[in-house]
């Protein structure tokens, strides 16, 4: 039985992000702008050891921003520039944003608790990554699904009000 003392809060969660690997970023930044009308809100080119680990190659990250959708369109280098088979649904990664540090230390545990009861078969039998701190002071850990479904859980200081 899980312990119920100290539970994450479901009702504190908020969609942050969508992730979409691209084969030619600056080509997909131009389409969501003529698209959607979207804007650039930040680039990064310099990336985390965690980021370089799971994303062999990461080479251009974009933030880009419509209405309240927010989506982190990225490339990883030559290696990784094939567009995947037309007939493939593809997105890297959906980021769930919690409003405090100690919230999202307990989404952390509470994937090893729900792991650790053994009731699931995982497509992809990995544990979730250890919370890290980028130079901006936003904490992220990354963790799969029981499908195989990448999710990122973050904090961002001064995002919002706890």
């Amino acid at each position: 039985m899980l312990d119920t003392e100290s539970q994450p809060d479901p009702a504190q969660l908020t969609l942050h992000h969508l992730a979409v690997q691209t084969a030619d970023l600056d080509a997909s930044i131009s389409w969501y702008r003529e698209f959607l009308g979207a804007e650039v809100t930040w680039t990064l080119d310099t990336f985390s050891d965690l980021s370089m680990e799971r994303l062999p190659g990461l080479s251009g990250l974009a933030e880009i921003m419509v209405g309240g959708m927010r989506f982190h369109l990225f490339s990883r280098g030559p290696e990784h520039a094939a567009p995947p088979p037309a007939d493939t649904n593809q997105f890297q990664h959906a980021c769930i944003e919690v409003r405090t540090p100690e919230q999202l230390r307990l989404w952390r545990e509470r994937w090893v608790d729900v792991y650790e009861t053994g009731g699931y078969a995982f497509v992809r039998d990995v544990p979730p990554t250890e919370i890290v701190v980028d130079s901006d002071g936003v904490e992220s850990f990354y963790a799969f699904d029981i499908n195989g479904i990448e999710f990122e859980f973050t904090y961002l200081p001064g995002e919002r009000a706890a």
